[in-house]
């Protein structure tokens, strides 16, 4: 089972931000990172990634530069600002106010598994 498409743009920006304030990063490391995060629910693309890495960077909230490693390729590196450290913490304020109504919401009250499962 996979993350629905909006699920997955609503949480997109703190992810990203987020593997960001672990330490500057390129587009490839990134995808890895959700994807090892998310144990695979997570299928980003590079589609997904990097326009949202522009957008990071056009707000502020992420700086890059080019860097070369010995026999590679150049990689666009990109950390985090302090803006950028801001607005993580302002997202993570707000997903923690999601996360803690839906837990209140659900406790007890709605099964993890479909009840319908298996009447067929």
């Amino acid at each position: 089972m996979k993350v629905a498409k909006d699920l997955v743009a609503a949480s997109a920006t703190p992810l990203v931000l987020g593997i960001l304030a672990e330490g500057e990063s390129y587009g490839y490391a990134i995808l890895r990172r959700i994807n090892e995060l998310s144990g695979g629910e997570l299928d980003w693309t590079e589609g997904l990634l990097y326009p949202l890495l522009h957008r990071l960077e056009r707000l502020g909230f992420a700086e890059s530069n080019w860097q070369s490693v010995t026999g590679e390729r150049k990689r666009k590196y990109y950390r985090i600002t302090g803006q950028g450290l801001a607005e993580l913490a302002e997202q993570r304020r707000q997903w923690d106010t999601v996360v803690d109504t839906l837990k209140e919401i659900w406790h007890d009250r709605v099964p993890l598994t479909n009840p319908l499962e298996g009447l067929a």
